[in-house]
């Protein structure tokens, strides 16, 4: 068997595992769900209705069966790009139209990002307009979902494109080190991105106002010194036009970080409640958790040009992915694309790594907001928070392994249970 037939093999039968994995998780999940859904959890029967309990089981449910339809779909699609040729007659009809060269590399990029886009479009529609309204999540209109797809399509086309161009002509200039010369541009765009993001590309979606509650105002800034950190301004921004859910997060980088709370946060939690909440993304710079995945993003993708740099050389790359390279023009989009779409497939059997070092650093800034706040306070954040967006008390264990970023709420409250923090 040559390469290119072995890498034709790994690639099916890792798409087909993963798909059967995928699906045996999900069919977990909906039925571990269901099978909780008519009684609360002993540890939250005092404190979470059972009609609250009985929604976010139903909402679980709905996405989990939703995303099996999409997930069939998007197989379909990745098979039929790859294996089926699709890519490889949108290639060819794009060389015959442009010929070879920078202009036929980008027009592949765009063709294949829109119609991709495409595809997506009706699950995404569904989710927001059918699911999420269901549920009473979704607060937008037709318009504003139409504006926000017109807005993403013209950033994402100012911001990609030159720097995909770039990407693109150091693949074929800068020699066989390309790699590395092209991993140094998308670290630094990135870095550039976490301090341009927050004052001119944020406030393209969202407006953002300074926090006017003077009490709450005061309260936050002597948390951030008790803590040692320093932000550019605390803001608010107006989730609720788009949806009812809450959050908090931090953005930017160095001296352009801001706090920013979702208008719904501010107006389900109390004050301490809300100190605590922020507390505990404290607990994330404090462990030093974003720089460490900013280290881990530099060295993954490090590795990911430089296995990129040498599979580009080789044919049995191309035509194993079901992909004929053009024989007098770059492949360096090609080889792009390819290496975009078949990177996912493998590295899913190690995404519970992931999941699980995420999960250990959510409860080490549990721990760090129990320690800076009341852990009273966190508790009941943590409550109303999972309450507010329905998430389900009685997850899959096998499926919060293998795809939780963050713990559930049983094992969270358990370990503030066991630091004195009860509700």
């Amino acid at each position: 068997m040559n390469p290119s037939e072995s890498l034709t093999l790994a690639f099916a039968a890792a798409l087909l595992a993963g798909l059967v994995v995928k699906f045996w998780l999900a069919s977990r999940q909906i039925r571990f769900v269901a099978s909780h859904r008519n009684a609360v959890p002993a540890p939250f029967d005092r404190t979470v209705a059972l009609s609250a309990h009985q929604k976010a089981a139903d909402y679980t449910v709905a996405k989990a069966r939703f995303g099996l339809l999409e997930l069939a779909f998007g197989t379909a699609i990745l098979l039929g790009w790859t294996l089926l040729g699709g890519l490889d007659t949108l290639n060819r009809a794009l060389v015959a139209w442009l010929g070879d060269g920078m202009t036929q590399q980008l027009a592949l990029l765009a063709c294949f990002a829109l119609i991709g886009g495409l595809f997506d479009l009706p699950f995404t529609l569904y989710q927001t307009f059918v699911i999420e309204q269901r549920f009473g999540f979704n607060k937008m209109t037709l318009k504003l979902w139409l504006l926000d797809l017109a807005k993403s399509t013209l950033v994402g086309t100012v911001i990609g494109l030159p720097i995909t161009a770039l990407i693109l002509w150091l693949m074929g200039a800068a020699g066989s080190l390309w790699w590395l010369w092209a991993w140094t541009v998308w670290m630094g765009f990135n870095l550039l991105l976490l301090i341009v993001y927050p004052t001119f590309i944020a406030p393209l979606f969202n407006k953002f106002k300074p926090l006017d509650d003077v009490a709450l105002k005061a309260r936050v800034t002597a948390l951030m010194q008790r803590c040692g950190f320093a932000a550019k301004g605390l803001f608010v921004m107006d989730g609720s036009k788009r949806s009812a859910h809450a959050n908090a997060y931090f953005t930017g980088f160095g001296a352009a970080k801001r706090v920013v709370f979702y208008d719904t946060l501010l107006a389900k939690l109390s004050h301490g409640e809300v100190d605590a909440v922020l507390a505990h993304e404290l607990g994330h710079f404090k462990h030093k958790h974003i720089i460490k995945r900013i280290g881990g993003m530099f060295a993954l993708s490090l590795l990911g040009f430089a296995l990129l740099g040498w599979l580009s050389t080789h044919v049995w790359f191309y035509t194993g992915l079901g992909v004929r390279p053009n024989l007098s023009g770059p492949n360096d989009a090609l080889a792009l694309l390819l290496f975009l779409m078949a990177v996912p497939v493998f590295s899913f059997f190690i995404s519970p790594l992931f999941a699980q070092l995420s999960r250990r650093h959510e409860f080490e800034a549990d721990a760090y907001a129990v320690q800076q706040t009341n852990g009273q306070d966190l508790s009941t954040a943590l409550l109303k928070l999972y309450e507010d967006n329905a998430s389900t008390l009685t997850p899959d264990p096998l499926f919060v392994r293998f795809y939780y970023s963050h713990p559930p709420a049983s094992e969270r409250l358990a370990r503030m249970t066991m630091a004195g923090a009860a509700p």
